[in-house]
């Protein structure tokens, strides 16, 4: 006699048990066959439960007869093992959640009487069109630089900063202590291999000279690389929208550059950093960017401390037609922290002494 039970209850039970059991049975066939290839594929899955799995009758409580639905308790079987490979990256940004919320900040000393020693040649002679200063600026606009645009003229508040990422995921050269999962050619969905990563050093640093930080770390390109600068604009609009106060406005990021032999890098004291580049945009691609001038005079402002306290530390400014969402704020950038060749290590490190220009300017 064939005995009948409720589908709710069934399902509840017999499915967390078959997914036990069926875990053990194929972690036993692995190592007896010693096999190479580690991964269970769904076929062999659902071969394993069409083997294994009686048929079962349960009771409809809709139309309250008896039915017979093995294929059911197969899909159920199979959906929940397929979730658990599925949620891999789900579970990553879970982890990132609650590591952030766990993690103790320990704010790496900055040695005052250092200075850069050396700028290390990374195969790339940066071009520059323009000198203003002593600050270098690669010129791609139709604009001739006067110096009426160049000198910087305005009043900024450094005591609030906001920082988010456009490019989240951008990721460095992993190394034995920073080795992460790749999502891309140098880029992860970990947060804490990613430039967001170099975006909480950051953070910890200026809050260390007092300085109030909003760092957002939304993902911006990610699942979807294209659009990220449309939806990068409505994260930066929302967070001014309730801190008016706040002009400083760093979009921080990663040179592109796909190649892991570039690795821009200055030695400061005793230890090598990633350099450092700000991305300046114009409204020379017919778009509304009323304060590009007023943007440009503060990277100039803060290239001009930086050559003063670490020269080298900075590259030349590239200036370009696009605005990069930087019509936000009067003292809206771009900054981008090393290269593809470059660590997450250096490029941590050059986040001390980047807070401590901008807590000087």
């Amino acid at each position: 006699m064939i005995k009948v039970f409720n589908i709710n209850d069934l399902i509840k039970y017999v499915v967390k048990i078959l997914i036990v059991f069926i875990t053990i049975f194929f972690l036993m066939q692995i190592f007896s066959q010693k096999r190479k290839d580690n991964k269970i594929n769904s076929k062999s899955m659902k071969f394993c439960i069409d083997e294994i799995l009686p048929e079962i009758k349960v009771k409809n409580d809709v139309e309250n007869k008896n039915i017979s639905m093995p294929n059911s308790l197969k899909y159920a079987l199979v959906s929940e093992l397929e979730v658990l490979g599925s949620t891999k990256k789900e579970n990553i940004l879970e982890k990132n959640i609650k590591e952030e919320t766990e993690e103790k900040v320990e704010i790496d000393k900055i040695d005052e009487n250092a200075s850069v020693t050396e700028v290390k040649n990374s195969g790339v002679n940066p071009r520059s069109t323009d000198e203003f200063m002593g600050v270098k600026i690669n010129n791609s606009t139709d604009y001739a630089l006067t110096e009426d645009i160049l000198t910087p003229n305005i009043n900024i508040n450094k005591n609030k900063v906001v920082i988010y990422h456009t490019h989240t995921c951008e990721s460095y050269s992993p190394t034995e202590n920073n080795n992460y999962e790749e999502s891309g050619s140098f880029r992860t969905i970990d947060l804490n291999y990613s430039v967001a990563k170099v975006g909480d050093e950051l953070t910890n640093q200026l809050m260390s000279y007092g300085c109030n930080v909003i760092h957002d770390k939304t993902y911006h390109d990610y699942p979807a690389y294209n659009g990220s600068y449309s939806r990068s604009l409505v994260t930066a609009q929302n967070i001014l929208n309730t801190n008016e106060d706040a002009d400083i406005v760093i979009d921080l990021h990663r040179d592109a550059i796909a190649d892991g032999t570039y690795a821009p890098k200055v030695k400061i004291g005793d230890e090598y950093v990633s350099q450092l580049m700000f991305v300046m945009g114009t409204d020379g691609a017919n778009t509304e960017h009323t304060n590009w001038k007023e943007n440009l005079q503060f990277a100039i402002k803060v290239q001009q401390t930086a050559n003063e306290m670490y020269p080298g530390l900075f590259k030349p400014i590239i200036l370009r037609n696009s605005e990069y969402n930087q019509h936000v704020s009067k003292a809206a950038c771009i900054i981008e922290v090393g290269a593809t060749g470059n660590t997450l290590e250096e490029s941590m490190g050059a986040m001390k002494y980047l807070a401590k220009i901008l807590e000087s300017i």
